[in-house]
C-alpha cells in the first residue's frame, strides 16, 4: 500500500482567466430550454421540425455499409469537393478548384472558427454587422481580436458605408459579412457588395462572408455572392452549409471556398481543428448533389412558409418585417408591450406557449426595438398553432 503520509494535497486549482468572461449560456439555448419547461412551440432556434429526403438518408446507410466509416482525407472526399464545385460553377457561375480552393467542414461554424483562427492576430480589428450571429464575436475574441461592431437598425437595416470606412484602420484584418442575413432576412444588393469592394480597395482586410442560406432568397430576388465580384473574390472565403441546404442540421457538415493561398491557411488549422469530417455523410451528399433539382427549388420551398406565416399573423397584434430570405422573419410587438424584447420572449414561452428569440440578443450593446426572430422551418401544422395561439396575446 502506498504510504499516505507522503502524499501532499493541495488546495483546489483555479481555473485560468476566462478568454471570454462576459459569455454565458447561449440565447438559443435558454429558450429552447423554456420550450420544453413550458410546452411551448418552439420557433426560436433555427432547425426544421421536419425531416430531410429520404434518400438522402439511405445513401448515408449504403455508405456506412458500403465499408466507408474511417477517416476522410483532411479536405473532404474528392468526389464531393468536385461536386461541390461543379454546383458553385453551375449556380454562382464562378469556379473553383476542388484540389486546391474547396475544404469540407464539420458544420458551417467549424469553417467560420477555422477563418477567424487562420487569419486573426492579438490586437486585429475585425468589422461585424449587427445584429449579428452571436459565434462571431466571440471567436474574435478567443483569439485576441478586438470586434468593432457596426449597428444596423429596423425596419430595413440598411448599411451605412461611410460610417464604415471611417472604421477601416491599419489594424483591420477582417470583416464580416451575411447574405442572406440571420436575424434580419435582409439580403445584400449589388450596390452594397460594391460598397465594400471600395471600402476595403487597398487595405489589408479579409471578407468573411457567411452565405448558409444562399438558396433561400425570395420574391424572384437572386442570390449574390462575395465569390462574383473578382475584387472581393481574391480576398473573400465563401462559408456555405448542407445542413441548411438538406434540412440535416445535425449533420454538421459545411464547406468554404477559397483562392489557393487563402486555403491554405485555412487547411492549416483545419488540419489540427476537426482533421476530417463525416465520411459517409460526405459519400451521401456527393450523390445527392446529382439532384439539382433539391436545392433549385429550396427557395419556393421556404417562400411557401413564409408566405403561410405572414398570412398567419396578420390577424394577430405581431406586426412583421419584411423578410428578403432566410428561413427566419421578424415582428413587431410594440402593439402589444413595452417590455425590454428578452423579457417579453421568455414571457410569451412562458404564459402563451411560443418560443422566438428577442433580437436584441444579436447586438453587443443594449437595444430594445420591440422585435422577436421567428422561424418559419417547421411544418404547416406547427406554424398554424403558433399562430393561433399568439392570436390571443394581449399582453405579455
Amino acid at each position: 500500500m502506498r504510504n499516505l503520509a507522503r502524499c501532499v494535497f493541495h488546495e483546489p486549482m483555479t481555473f485560468p482567466i476566462s478568454k471570454l468572461p462576459n459569455t454565458g449560456t447561449s440565447i438559443f439555448t435558454h429558450m429552447s430550454r423554456l420550450a420544453a419547461q413550458h410546452q411551448a412551440i418552439n420557433l426560436s432556434q433555427g432547425f426544421p421540425d421536419f425531416d430531410g429526403s429520404p434518400r438522402l438518408i439511405s445513401l448515408v446507410e449504403y455508405h456506412m455499409r458500403a465499408g466507408r466509416n474511417q477517416y476522410a482525407p483532411m479536405a473532404g472526399v474528392e468526389v464531393l469537393r468536385k461536386q461541390i464545385s461543379g454546383k458553385v460553377e453551375t449556380t454562382m457561375g464562378v469556379s473553383y478548384d476542388p484540389e486546391t480552393e474547396i475544404t469540407v467542414t464539420s458544420g458551417a461554424t467549424q469553417a467560420l472558427f477555422t477563418v477567424m483562427a487562420a487569419l486573426i492576430h492579438p490586437g486585429d480589428e475585425v468589422i461585424l454587422f449587427e445584429p449579428a450571429y452571436d459565434a462571431y464575436a466571440p471567436t474574435v475574441r478567443i483569439f485576441g481580436g478586438v470586434p468593432k461592431p457596426v449597428t444596423l437598425l429596423a425596419p430595413d437595416f440598411t448599411v451605412d458605408w461611410e460610417a464604415v470606412k471611417r472604421l477601416v484602420t491599419t489594424r483591420t484584418r477582417l470583416m464580416v459579412i451575411n447574405s442572406p442575413n440571420n436575424p434580419t432576412a435582409r439580403v445584400m444588393t449589388d450596390a452594397d457588395y460594391r460598397e465594400l469592394a471600395r471600402v476595403i480597395r487597398g487595405t489589408d482586410c479579409y471578407v468573411l462572408s457567411d452565405e448558409v442560406y444562399e438558396h433561400m432568397v425570395y420574391d424572384g430576388a437572386q442570390h449574390r455572392s462575395a465569390a462574383h465580384y473578382a475584387e472581393l473574390r481574391e480576398r473573400a472565403f465563401v462559408v456555405a452549409s448542407f445542413g441548411k441546404l438538406y434540412h440535416t442540421t445535425g449533420w454538421k457538415v459545411g464547406y468554404c471556398l477559397a483562392p489557393v493561398e487563402l486555403m491554405a491557411e485555412f487547411r492549416k488549422v483545419h488540419q489540427f481543428n476537426v482533421f476530417s469530417v463525416n465520411t459517409p455523410v460526405q459519400y451521401a451528399l456527393a450523390d445527392f448533389l446529382d439532384t439539382p433539382e433539391a436545392y433549385l427549388t429550396l427557395h419556393e420551398f421556404f417562400q411557401h412558409k413564409r408566405d403561410f406565416l405572414l398570412q398567419a399573423l396578420a390577424a394577430t397584434p405581431f406586426d412583421p418585417l419584411p423578410c428578403q430570405g432566410t428561413y427566419f422573419l421578424l415582428a413587431d410587438y410594440s402593439a402589444i408591450s413595452d417590455l425590454p424584447e428578452r423579457v417579453f420572449c421568455e414571457r410569451l414561452a412562458e404564459r402563451h406557449g411560443v418560443a422566438t428569440i428577442p433580437v436584441a440578443a444579436f447586438y453587443s450593446r443594449p437595444t430594445n426595438q420591440r422585435l422577436v426572430r421567428i422561424c418559419f422551418a417547421k411544418r404547416e401544422e406547427t406554424l398554424e398553432k403558433a399562430a393561433e395561439r399568439l392570436l390571443r396575446v394581449n399582453d405579455a
